[in-house]
């Protein structure tokens, strides 16, 4: 694994110098200047993440078009007796039991049903209780369970369950309240934990299910394209001291109650991100965690307005913020700690991001001894832009080279189409979710985070009046931005629309997105539309 990393390394390295040369090129003319040190500053921020982009991106790419190793072999008789538990808070139980049944009868129809019981574990309001247990009582399958006391949230929940109710149990598949598994998918992690007796998490690739919503249309068509590459690229040089994301996994209970319960934070408090800490106190103790790169099978939900997209950030961000206190825990391997440290690289960057955007609107509005650089300032943006997607991109390249990929997304016209739309979606949604992210950190590294709440599910419109209040702020960034830019002529506007373009239009995007008329008019044409749904 040495010479794997360190190739990943220096590709990465590599990125961050060709794209601080060329940032060099455009800032050149006419001296340094303090605006100009901003912009050097917040470039260099974002490089770590835009970096680790390329490499898991290209090394991913390159393993899908050539044939990724086979799937872990499949499960054999004896079947370890599996827990199947879902975590619920406030949900729509119908919503979570729906897809549990069809993964109970998909395992009885396989012949396999015995070795599986399933629990849905409850940390949802008191008053809700009894609507609860009516719900999952109509299933003599479905054994439900509620705490008493709701310490330490999803991963106390699980954890008490392992202590009070998981005797006789050998494995356990953990499920989202929005998961959607297959008997297949899940068969096919038993069979990965019967091949490696040292394994104590697999952990299935997830992509989105099928919407008619805008927003997670467009949002998951690109993640979709992006967690396929990055993950191929990642499993690579990881192997199996990989990640986990906490759903659509199956765990050893024996080592993880042993080794994964979690230390509290140095000033008491619980850790909310829990997932990544448990595979690195697993690792710790010499237990394997490993991606199983497959696609089919395994599926979540999305967020179904922008609203509720940046709150779900939010609160990843306030948990993965929580790793800098632990991240120098004794004990931990060397890729356990980067893989906290790669949680909070996710969104270390947006701060960095708006450092360069002010840098750069600051310059504008002031330099007037220069000219704008256009040839280098385009190609900074070019690069940068097949960078930062690089993942996404290479994973639209892999749907458009492979026959068999064209005609599962409806051949490359359709595939075309979808790109163009998401692409536009993601121009205008990221400078968006950079100010809202900047925020939620600020908040956090101050004490005024908004803890963990319970995630809306449902799919419904954003009046105008709530888009304003929550994005008038955006707005005024943006407008500013561009009348900074302005001064520097129609050249340098027509460059930062690309990356301030998106927050004067919050609002009608926000609205627009969470439209039931947008979504049913994308999906009456098939853009952006999952194989699954076709």
């Amino acid at each position: 694994m040495l010479f794997r990393r360190s190739l990943t390394a220096a590709l990465a390295i590599a990125v961050a110098a060709g794209l601080v040369a060329l940032l060099v090129r455009v800032v050149a003319p006419g001296g340094w200047t303090p605006a100009k040190l901003l912009m050097l500053i917040g470039l260099a921020g974002e490089l770590p993440w835009v970096g680790l982009s390329v490499a898991n991106g290209t090394i991913g790419f390159l393993r899908l078009l050539h044939g990724l190793p086979p799937l872990p072999a499949p499960c054999r008789d004896p079947l370890p007796r599996t827990a199947i538990v879902v975590t619920v808070r406030n949900e729509a139980m119908a919503a979570v039991l729906v897809p549990l049944r069809h993964l109970l009868d998909g395992l009885a129809a396989a012949g396999r049903g015995d070795a599986f019981a399933a629990f849905v574990l409850s940390d949802s309001d008191p008053a809700r209780d009894a609507a609860e247990r009516a719900a999952c009582a109509g299933d003599p399958r479905i054994a439900y369970r509620r705490r008493s006391r709701h310490a330490g949230f999803k991963a106390g929940n699980l954890m008490d369950f392992l202590d009070r109710g998981a005797a006789g149990f050998a494995l356990m598949l953990v499920l989202d309240a929005d998961s959607v598994m297959s008997a297949a998918a899940v068969l096919r992690l038993v069979g990965a934990m019967q091949a490696d007796p040292r394994l104590g998490i697999v952990q299935h690739l997830a992509v989105g299910l099928p919407a008619m919503a805008a927003f997670p249309r467009l949002h998951q068509f690109g993640m979709r394209a992006g967690m396929r590459t990055w993950v191929a690229g990642q499993d690579w040089w990881q192997g199996d001291e990989g990640p986990y994301w906490g759903h659509n996994a199956l765990i050893r209970i024996a080592p993880f109650r042993a080794h994964a319960r979690l230390p509290l934070l140095p000033d008491g408090n619980v850790i909310l991100s829990h997932d990544q800490m448990e595979a690195a106190l697993l690792r710790a103790a010499g237990w394997g965690v490993r991606v199983v790169v497959a696609e089919d099978g395994s599926r979540e939900a999305t967020p179904t307005t922008l609203p509720e997209y940046l709150r779900r950030d939010a609160r990843w961000l306030t948990g993965n913020l929580q790793y800098r206190h632990l991240i120098g825990r004794p004990g931990l391997r060397p890729m356990g700690r980067w893989q906290l440290l790669q949680a909070m690289l996710l969104f270390t960057g947006a701060p960095f991001a708006l450092v360069f955007l002010v840098g750069a609107a600051w310059s504008a509005a002031t330099d007037h001894t220069s000219p704008f650089p256009a040839g280098w300032a385009i190609a900074l943006t070019f690069a940068w832009l097949c960078a930062f997607y690089s993942p996404k991109w290479l994973g639209y390249a892999q749907v458009l080279i492979l026959p068999a990929e064209r005609r599962r997304y409806g051949g490359p016209a359709r595939v075309l189409v979808g790109i163009m739309a998401e692409t536009t979606f993601s121009l205008l949604l990221d400078p968006v979710a950079v100010v809202s992210k900047t925020g939620a950190m600020l908040r956090a590294l101050t004490g005024r985070a908004t803890g963990w709440p319970p995630q809306d599910r449902a799919a419904r419109g954003v009046p105008w009046p709530m888009a304003a209040r929550a994005f008038l702020p955006h707005t005024l960034i943006g407008l500013a931005s561009l009348a900074a830019f302005a001064h520097a002529g129609a050249q340098a506007l027509l460059w930062s629309l690309l990356f301030v373009g998106g927050l004067a239009v919050a609002i009608p995007f926000c609205v627009l997105t969470a439209d039931a008329r947008f979504g049913r008019w994308l999906a009456a044409r098939g853009i952006a539309a999952m194989p699954e749904e076709r």
